[in-house]
């Protein structure tokens, strides 16, 4: 930020923003080219115009992820069509998708895109979702906004579809203020979505345009953060992931509570959050009322992603499902999961959940 400052490259342009790609490659493998957005729901969009998205077209999104995933569909003009989620990983259902799809066919509309989404880190189970994937001709988008350094058998999440999207938002496990990126093994969608996102000014020497654009790059100060936020990220996976091994160790006894688990060694999960499922019992334990006894101790605890399909913006809309969304999102609280929390705050947490279910 503060080469940035002294060198005047404020502009949604500048050797921070270069730099910021090339670090995005190398962290994953060097076998992708990565553009730097302001945000990934831009990333999205973006993949879906690449992908040649049009008013009418259908694009299946797993239902249980944050809106963002979906709200590029409905900029365009095209139809949604939700696919709940499997109980191990609560991604993307394989079993749904192929159904969803063969359903579509018979209907005389073939995806033309399916978003799938790595839940708080969590892989999805992909060798499946590429498999079907590719028998039909579909290309995948891997909405990895919330998996930057989850691995899926030692691969990067958003280097297995043909596109990747990355979200750096503050909330993040690393963060740009605001930001994004899109990913992909083919070099020349990168090409042509840095141009999209740079209002698809043409190479003149005065301002061309022979298509609609996006003012959608990031700046050279946000990459210059991210660029430092790149030093630590290997540090802030560690911290996550021993956050979510403490909790594990220390909630576990309390029946009825269950975590998002890793299947095999094939999947690493960045643990961007810690969350666990809270089996009701009764009228006094469920997860809503652990989140409001938490929050009288000024402990703020989320509840998991209300499903696409839920939501009224989207009720109309096609929905393969099979009730495990729903149930993830009645029974699911995200636990403060900071890479700064401290023991003490973390022992904070688990002291207040173990004395609430003594109530």
């Amino acid at each position: 930020m503060k080469n940035a400052y002294e060198t005047n490259w404020i502009a949604p342009v500048g050797p921070h923003v270069n730099g910021f790609e090339e670090d995005l490659k190398k962290f994953l493998g060097g076998q992708v080219s990565a553009g730097a957005l302001n945000s990934g729901t831009a990333a999205i969009h973006l993949a879906l115009i690449l992908l040649n998205v049009k008013a009418g077209d259908e694009v299946i999104c797993q239902s249980l992820t944050f809106v963002a995933s979906a709200n590029p569909i409905m900029y365009l003009k095209a139809t949604p069509v939700f696919v709940d989620s499997e109980d191990q990983t609560w991604n993307m259902s394989p079993t749904l998708l192929e159904a969803a799809i063969a359903d579509r066919v018979v209907k005389g509309n073939l995806p033309k895109a399916i978003i799938v989404v790595h839940l708080y880190g969590m892989p999805a189970r992909m060798d499946e979702i590429l498999e079907i994937a590719g028998r039909y001709g579909i290309p995948v988008i891997e909405d990895a906004a919330e998996a930057l350094g989850s691995n899926f058998k030692k691969r990067k999440l958003g280097t297995l579809g043909l596109f990747g999207i990355f979200s750096f938002n503050g909330n993040k496990i690393i963060t740009t203020s605001g930001g994004g990126a899109l990913v992909s093994v083919n070099d020349d969608f990168i090409v042509k979505a840095r141009s999209l996102a740079s209002q698809a000014r043409e190479s003149a020497p005065y301002y061309q345009h022979e298509e609609v654009g996006y003012n959608y790059r990031m700046s050279n100060i946000c990459a210059g953060i991210g660029r430092g936020q790149m030093e630590v990220l290997s540090l802030r996976i560690y911290q996550r992931r021993k956050n979510f091994d403490k909790y594990k160790h220390m909630l576990s006894d309390l029946p009825g509570i269950s975590f998002q688990e890793e299947m095999d060694i094939d999947f690493f999960s960045n643990r961007w959050l810690s969350v666990i499922q809270v089996e009701p019992f009764g009228q006094e334990i469920n997860s809503e009322k652990l989140r409001q006894f938490l929050t009288k101790y000024n402990i703020e605890a989320r509840r998991v992603w209300k499903p696409m399909h839920m939501q009224p913006v989207f009720s109309k809309y096609p929905m393969y499902e099979n009730g495990v969304s729903e149930q993830l999102f009645n029974n699911g609280l995200c636990l403060p999961s900071g890479s700064n929390l401290t023991d003490y705050e973390l022992s904070r947490v688990v002291k207040r959940i173990k004395v609430f279910y003594d109530i």
